[in-house]
């Protein structure tokens, strides 16, 4: 089994790299790739136990960028980490994502939520990318409330009184970077349900025209008629179609394994990338 789309604690999910890849060796899965959100924190320490488990490991990234407005998530697999370019605009997502959480803990404590951020901070891994997910941690461990779940639906969901912007670079600009430093860019969960629908049928014809290699058509935000449209859209523009599962531990109740990326996908994908190779 091939699960192309993980959380790790170097961004927002709950397991140390080490420990994801010790449980996608338990789960079955021949195949795993890392994705934390703006980061390659993890790549080494997942490497390391990626080879003691048996486990390929694609390494990669989930980018935050936007799209006329909407937030995308696009998936960045087997680039080089050194590339200066794309360096330096995941080091700007990362930074600005700090101001911003502040101003969302300082807004909930106005209110007369009993957080602060040396609460949050307390949630969070050294070196690790801060997001969302860290204050909600903090409301969980304050007693506010029972899960990250019920933090999102009612306080910190992207249509809330709290919600803050933070930088994000322009999709088709993100995918051009990855491509130019040697990666495959995949769209990651565009037609979400959960979540704001990121882009519809122009739009990623847009995407495609500026390099767009891969779209993630079995996940489970996406409701039948949303991977029925992934998939005709990946057939019409020949997009790589992948599956997975994006684990993020105990943060959300997503399973590893729960959908998975076929043989074929992934080796087209390894044919495209000429960043860094897949680890066997």
């Amino acid at each position: 089994m091939i699960d192309l789309h993980t959380h790790s604690s170097r961004s927002d999910g709950t397991d140390a790299p080490a420990d994801l890849v010790a449980q996608a060796a338990q789960a079955g899965l021949g195949t795993l790739a890392i994705t934390d959100h703006d980061t390659t924190a993890g790549w080494d320490e997942a490497a390391e136990a990626a080879q003691r488990h048996g486990v390929a490991l694609v390494r990669g990234a989930e980018l935050s960028t936007r799209h006329r407005g909407r937030s995308v998530h696009l998936l960045a697999y087997l680039f080089d980490p050194t590339d200066a370019a794309l360096v330096a605009e995941m080091d700007r997502m990362r930074d600005d994502r700090v101001p911003r959480l502040q101003r969302i803990v300082e807004r909930m404590a106005a209110d007369g939520f009993d957080v602060t951020w040396a609460d949050v901070m307390a949630q969070v891994e050294e070196g690790a990318a801060l997001g969302r997910p860290h204050l909600a941690d903090a409301l969980v461990a304050k007693g506010i409330a029972a899960h990250r779940n019920e933090v999102f639906d009612q306080w910190l969901h992207n249509g809330s009184a709290y919600y803050e912007p933070h930088y994000a670079v322009e999709t088709a600009e993100a995918v051009r970077l990855v491509r130019a430093a040697g990666g495959v860019p995949v769209v990651a969960h565009p037609f979400a349900t959960k979540r704001q629908r990121s882009l519809d049928g122009d739009d990623v014809a847009e995407l495609v025209e500026a390099g767009l290699a891969g779209i993630e058509v079995d996940h489970r935000d996406h409701d039948d008629a949303g991977r029925a449209l992934a998939r005709e859209l990946g057939d019409r523009h020949d997009l790589v179609p992948t599956g997975s599962s994006d684990f993020h531990g105990d943060g959300k109740t997503n399973r590893l394994g729960e959908n998975t990326t076929a043989p074929e996908s992934l080796a087209r994908i390894e044919a495209l990338a000429t960043g860094v190779p897949v680890l066997r």
